[in-house]
């Protein structure tokens, strides 16, 4: 059974940096295209960065230049480095394949990000 489990979130002031992980059991990290989602309260979740299986990046606009995702295919990993975070990133993050598998939709991370 395929288990994405997120972590690396915090309480971070405005213009602070966090490094969010996605451990993943299974070998799908290699054979699929990856993604970070966020929720935010009261929004729909939205994507916030890909990457392909052979490494092509691609960002949403409110994040494009601050946020980078990397893989790992070794250690079945995600990365998402955060850079420069705004009080609008503040979201519970998760990540999954793209397109996503609801099965595979974990607990997420909490990000906040305070004035």
């Amino acid at each position: 059974q395929v288990q994405l489990v997120e972590s690396g979130g915090g309480l971070v002031q405005a213009g602070g940096s966090l490094r969010l992980s996605c451990a993943v059991s299974g070998s799908i990290v290699s054979d699929n295209a990856m993604g970070w989602y966020r929720q935010a309260p009261g929004k729909q979740r939205e994507s916030v960065a890909a990457i392909s299986r052979f490494g092509a990046t691609n960002y949403a606009g409110p994040v494009k230049g601050r946020f980078t995702i990397c893989r790992d295919n070794a250690k079945n990993t995600v990365y998402l480095q955060m850079n420069s975070l705004k009080p609008e990133d503040t979201a519970v993050y998760y990540c999954n394949t793209v397109p996503s598998v609801p099965a595979f939709w974990g607990q997420g991370t909490q990000v906040t990000v305070s004035l």
